[in-house]
């Protein structure tokens, strides 16, 4: 990062806005989309309702709650979380009427993170959170009905932005809430994640043949919303083999790296990481492995150096 980079100010980002993008089919997209800033979906029909992801703080999930309430009288009684991040998770204990859904390492990994999110930027408010991990789990997919709303839960793996990586598909309705699968106008963020599994859901994802797709973080968005992050993820393979096959150290990549018309993505000090598991599978970590401790909190550590401190989260 330059040393001219303005680092903003970190005043929280204003409330979500919903838009219904199907009947029934309502996107709460909370801008900018960077840290923390995640979306959910709420499906209402014939009286049910039925949430994807919640948020990362306690304001925001009221939020969300106060949201979905407005559009169905009774609470929702299931949320789906499409992957284990606080970011997408924290506010599932606002909904005590729903059962949560999720991947089984979904639940596993939420456990075992328990709210170490918090502690990465405590000036955030982040409220009374009590972790609330999925009560029934699967391993491939579910189907959930929702009034006269079919949602097919299915799993893409085997990692991809994480090892349990869950997207919400509606068939009759042809949207796709496809987690941090996909982000729009937002950098990929794959350490916990894979870049050829990365590229391997993205085929999995047109498969589904959404003409909506509703990002983990950033707008509503068409198919063509695949493409870019497509684009990022083979751009990012190119940089990792060129800085490789020279001798440089992911931040020495990193810091030479042209990212084109990916640089003006948002969160862009994620190339650091990314290239660190970008190496590790050129140097021939499977795409299903995950990186070691030890490694991850290099990454990260190395991604703050490169930002300048803690990246900015407006949550």
């Amino acid at each position: 990062m330059s040393s001219s980079t303005v680092v903003p100010v970190a005043v929280p980002a204003p409330p979500a806005e919903v838009a219904e993008i199907a009947e029934g089919v309502h996107a709460f997209v909370q801008a900018p989309g960077g840290w923390c800033l995640n979306n959910a979906g709420v499906i209402v029909s014939e009286g049910q309702s039925a949430l994807v992801d919640t948020a990362a703080t306690e304001t925001r999930a009221r939020h969300l709650r106060e949201v979905a309430l407005a559009r169905n009288p009774g609470a929702p009684r299931a949320v789906v979380n499409t992957h284990f991040h606080g970011d997408h998770a924290f506010g599932n204990f606002l909904f005590p009427e729903a059962l949560v859904l999720g991947h089984e390492r979904t639940r596993s990994e939420m456990i075992a993170a328990g709210l170490h999110l918090t502690g990465l930027w405590p000036d955030v408010e982040w409220g009374g959170i009590e972790l609330t991990p999925p009560q029934v789990t699967f391993r491939e997919g579910l189907t959930l009905h929702v009034g006269a709303v079919r949602a097919e839960l299915v799993h893409i793996g085997p990692r991809a932005h994480t090892s349990n990586d869950t997207v919400v598909w509606l068939p009759e309705q042809r949207v796709l809430f496809a987690g941090d699968l996909v982000m729009a106008g937002v950098t990929p963020f794959l350490l916990m994640g894979s870049v050829a599994g990365s590229l391997a859901a993205l085929e999995r994802l047109r498969a589904f043949g959404a003409t909506v797709v509703v990002p983990g973080h950033g707008p509503v968005s068409g198919p063509e919303v695949l493409d870019t992050v497509e684009g990022y993820v083979r751009l990012l393979g190119r940089i990792a083999e060129q800085g490789l096959a020279a001798g440089l150290t992911p931040m020495q990549a990193a810091r030479e790296a042209d990212l084109g018309p990916y640089a003006e993505l948002l969160d862009s000090e994620r190339l650091v990481p990314n290239l660190h598991r970008a190496y590790a599978e050129l140097r021939g970590t499977e795409a299903a492995a995950a990186l070691p401790m030890p490694v991850l909190q290099q990454a990260l550590g190395e991604m703050n150096t490169y930002y300048g401190g803690a990246p900015c989260c407006l949550a």
